[in-house]
């Protein structure tokens, strides 16, 4: 989808409103850099164009992707090409760890995870996000979709300790996305036609997201985890 058109029909201070995932995982990044202690080694595995990276400028960070995701990004930033579920570094290497919206890009999720934890001290922690209720991209890199009873199962098999598994949003802020979503398919001047019908309630609709108290309906979690003694 082209948020960038989007914005453009938009106030600027609705971005993080509009891109609420985007957001909150943004938030859950800073919060994450914030607790850990300056010079701390942090993996960011799965790191794209390492747009995380700024984040972690007390801390030493190292960036690792396989570079097939998207032939339009630009990898040049990376520490390391590698394949996550065999990473070039030895044991107990790292501090901290982030895996944000990768895992579904990856044929063996557990084996990743597992690799993360071989990787991470003993007293090391994992911020991992990962998407439920998501479209098809990078394809034909798209594998999984996951809810919070199997990011808890993957976790613990994977020999980690679940902290925390917390939704991205209920049924109405999933809803609202994908009334965002469907302006992908208006060319031209219908784009701006659909716009008047799509974004209103898309706007309302994150007002009412309390009512789905359950959050079964939701874009995806982000969890955090510490490697289980």
């Amino acid at each position: 989808m082209n948020y960038s058109r989007i914005q453009r029909l938009l106030p600027r201070f609705l971005s993080r409103y509009v891109r609420y995932f985007e957001a909150s995982t943004q938030d859950a990044v800073s919060e994450f850099a914030g607790r850990l202690a300056g010079r701390a080694m942090v993996l960011d595995a799965g790191a794209g164009e390492t747009v995380y990276a700024r984040f972690f400028s007390r801390q030493r960070y190292c960036a690792v992707d396989l570079g097939v995701g998207n032939a339009a990004w630009d990898y040049g930033n990376l520490d390391a090409v590698a394949d996550l579920a065999r990473l070039p570094f030895r044991d107990g290497s790292f501090d901290a760890c982030l895996n944000v919206v990768t895992l579904e890009h990856v044929r063996e999720p557990a084996a990743v995870l597992a690799e993360l934890r071989r990787v991470l001290k003993p007293s090391g922690r994992l911020l991992l996000i990962v998407p439920q209720e998501w479209e098809v991209h990078q394809a034909p890199h798209d594998y999984y979709r996951y809810t919070r009873f199997g990011v808890e199962y993957l976790l613990g098999k994977s020999g980690f300790e679940v902290s925390e598994i917390r939704p991205v949003g209920g049924y109405f802020r999933l809803l609202a996305r994908r009334l965002l979503n469907g302006l992908q398919f208006f060319p031209g001047v219908f784009f701006f036609l659909a716009a008047l019908f799509l974004v209103p309630p898309a706007l309302v609709l994150p007002w009412i997201d309390w009512l789905d108290r359950e959050r079964n309906f939701t874009l995806g979690y982000i969890c955090s985890a510490r490697p289980r003694s």
